[in-house]
């Protein structure tokens, strides 16, 4: 590849997601509704929490966290994607291609983590239930929190900076509506080969590590739902586990679709699961918390019973 090939690029331009341009507004106005419904969604979720006292519990503490999470992880892409609809304007600046894929990861992985964390809460809930509150006390969730945060930082920090030293062909076009890191590196006229190690390991190791604590929680539950089985303790544990069960599949099965089985034949099908796993599953996490979970139901009518009062 010649020098002059080879360049500091101070823009991308972002295709987007593939439609007639007759159809650009109604797109625009259904991304626009899902969005606002997954902040506006979270939120409630954070406000009641922290509003009731009845959630002051390790689980609702994590799940706050995780609907914070949410909120930021569709707020990397979703605006940016909004307002190149609207405007028709496609590029992205290098700083803000970078930035994007630091916080897609850092997000990500947050994302990840914290259903680790929210999985183990469970185990001790269900498996030592009588020493529940010795065990999660308030300094070792605080612990498993920004536990978390770190680790997602350096991972997320970690591929940033090796994508920083890349240069990139005159080719400045990525087919998606968002910079993705193994797009970059294809569009790089320069070496990926300690890139793609860091993608195998680091990025495997973030996803392998927390999938297995799941599966270690929830093997540990199962067992021991078996050795005492009994009408009360099925439903104990159909109902302390099934919101967050739901949420690990949707989860993780668009995390599996995007990234280890990805259509190479078709990218209009990587788009489409990357939007699923993006902006749809964080905003169907408010609804599974809230439609499968009585604490949240109770804390919203008390929450509406006192806004009521205060208006009259």
């Amino acid at each position: 590849m010649r020098p002059e090939n080879r360049s500091r690029v101070s823009e991308f331009l972002l295709l987007g997601i593939p439609m007639q341009p007759e159809h650009r507004a109604m797109y625009f106005s259904v991304f626009l509704g899902m969005y606002l419904t997954t902040v506006l969604g979270n939120l409630l979720i954070i406000l009641l929490i922290r509003l009731d006292s009845h959630l002051h519990t390790p689980m609702y503490f994590f799940l706050s966290h995780l609907a914070f999470t949410d909120v930021s992880f569709s707020s990397v892409t979703v605006p940016k994607m909004l307002m190149n609809m609207q405007t028709q304007c496609q590029s992205i600046s290098y700083m803000g291609c970078l930035s994007q894929v630091y916080f897609l990861i850092f997000f990500g992985c947050l994302d990840s983590f914290l259903l680790t964390v929210m999985a183990y809460d469970r185990y001790v809930a269900i498996c030592h239930c009588l020493h529940y509150t010795t065990i999660m006390r308030g300094e070792l969730c605080v612990f498993l929190v920004i536990g978390s945060w770190i680790l997602s930082c350096a991972i997320a920090l970690s591929h940033t900076l090796f994508l920083v030293p890349l240069s990139f062909c005159d080719n400045r076009t990525i087919p998606h509506f968002l910079c993705d890191l193994a797009v970059l590196l294809r569009l790089s006229c320069s070496d990926t080969s300690l890139n793609e190690l860091a993608i195998f390991t680091i990025g495997g190791m973030a996803t392998i590590l927390p999938l297995n604590g799941i599966l270690f929680s929830y093997v540990r539950i199962g067992i021991s739902i078996l050795r005492a089985p009994s009408t009360k303790g099925l439903y104990k544990a159909l109902s302390t586990c099934g919101s967050h069960l739901s949420v690990i599949l949707i989860f993780y099965g668009t995390i599996f679709g995007l990234y280890f089985f990805p259509s190479s034949s078709n990218s209009n099908n990587n788009i489409i699961a990357s939007f699923v796993y993006m902006v749809v599953t964080p905003m169907l996490n408010p609804f599974i918390y809230s439609l499968k979970n009585k604490d949240m139901k109770r804390a919203l009518g008390r929450l509406i019973k006192s806004v009521n009062s205060s208006c009259k």
